[in-house]
């Protein structure tokens, strides 16, 4: 990494600098491995705030954030375990600088659970914001922290697998090793099956929700919208909460 010329002016004072005052000038970061190869890690005393593949990450981070980088001796507690198994609640996140909008977008992409998707529509219903369905693709695309946010579990309603900050096949690559089943979803897009029910249970949901997912295929049946599995008598379910992922 090349030299930071304000790191080497603090450098140079002949008094310590006051505790804290690079936290508040300055990001740490470490190389760390993900599932998709070796990552840059950034982050302050506020948590994790931008997570970009090992090569060009000083660049990008330096263009976006505007702030010089210290190496750090270790990761932050519970990094490395979350980029492991997908699952990262426990980890703190540095979202300053991002909008209201921007950080509901985010919050809502961090519930949908490893080897689940949703439509960027439900995102959008999920915030309050419905119409906004664009937006939220711009959110996603923008998002600082991949994986940790996991923006790769929001898909098209028409089973394709959508953009991504680190490209499409890697997208696809994250969702296999997670367990979802993207050629399953693209047949049942083919077949305009955006929604299962189960005639056992009265619930539909979203087909990779764990509670579809066990339906057995004599009591499986398929919906294009939620408000056609209510007239058929079904409610959604309250986990993966469907009534909020229309298709348009």
């Amino acid at each position: 990494m090349t030299e930071d010329r304000l790191l080497t002016g603090l450098a140079a004072l002949a008094a310590d600098a006051p505790d804290g005052l690079l936290d508040r000038i300055a990001a740490r970061w470490v190389s760390v491995p993900g599932p998709i190869g070796k990552l840059g890690v950034a982050f302050t005393d506020q948590g994790v705030a931008y997570v970009h593949p090992g090569e060009g990450f000083a660049e990008a981070f330096r263009a976006r954030f505007g702030r010089p980088l210290l190496p750090a001796a270790r990761p932050p507690a519970g990094l490395v375990p979350a980029l492991r198994t997908g699952r990262s609640s426990g980890v703190r996140l540095d979202l300053r600088g991002l909008s209201g909008f921007q950080r509901d977008v985010l919050e809502a992409a961090r519930t949908i659970p490893r080897g689940e998707v949703r439509p960027y529509s439900w995102i959008a219903a999920q915030i309050g914001r419905p119409k906004a369905v664009r937006a939220v693709g711009t959110a996603l695309g923008n998002n600082p922290v991949p994986l940790l946010i996991p923006c790769h579990r929001v898909t098209r309603s028409d089973g394709a697998v959508g953009d991504y900050v680190f490209g499409a096949a890697a997208k696809e690559r994250l969702l296999l090793a997670e367990g979802a089943d993207l050629e399953w979803l693209r047949e049942l897009a083919g077949e305009r099956v955006f929604y299962l029910a189960s005639d056992t249970t009265g619930v539909v949901c979203f087909p990779t929700c764990h509670n579809a997912r066990r339906i057995t295929p004599g009591h499986r049946h398929g919906f294009r919208s939620v408000a056609q599995a209510k007239a058929a008598g079904y409610r959604p379910c309250r986990t993966c909460k469907p009534a909020q992922g229309l298709v348009g």
